[in-house]
């Protein structure tokens, strides 16, 4: 099981989770994981591809290779992710009048955002070279080979 956050790094943000009748959250870190490796798929890894000096590839359907991620950096976002996608959902009645947990819900999504945004700008450390450390080439914002005024 991948996963880039754990039940511990939950109960950080949130202290009383369990205490709502979810006892454990393996089976939703790992989709939040799965999630957030899709959104890197769509959002990050084309460009970071797309900047290989081979023109062949451009365009192609690589995927990035997950295991080549620094996994503690992405701790904090899968922590929002999956309180925002799978945990808080389950516990709110979402109604109309507004409920603590779908309040919940909507904050950490938002914060969810703001985290991956920030990890793309900061540059997603991807060993592409397997060589077991990441160097600064390595390390692509999303925002590369830009012009920004």
């Amino acid at each position: 099981m991948s996963t880039f956050a754990n039940d511990t790094n939950i109960l950080e943000y949130e202290p009383d989770i369990q205490k709502y009748g979810i006892a454990e959250f393996d089976s939703l870190h790992e989709k939040s994981y799965n999630d957030i490796i899709r959104l890197l798929n769509i959002k990050w890894f084309p460009k970071y591809d797309s900047g290989s000096s081979d023109i062949s590839i451009i365009g192609t359907s690589n995927k990035l290779s997950p295991s080549r991620l620094t996994t503690s950096q992405f701790t904090r976002a899968a922590v929002y992710h999956v309180l925002a996608n799978y945990i808080y959902p389950r516990l709110s009645t979402f109604d109309p009048d507004g409920d603590t947990f779908n309040a919940k819900r909507v904050y950490y999504e938002q914060k969810f955002e703001t985290e991956f945004d920030l990890i793309l700008r900061a540059g997603v450390e991807y060993d592409i070279d397997s060589s077991g450390s990441i160097t600064n080439s390595e390390r692509q914002t999303f925002h590369f080979n830009r012009l920004v005024r």
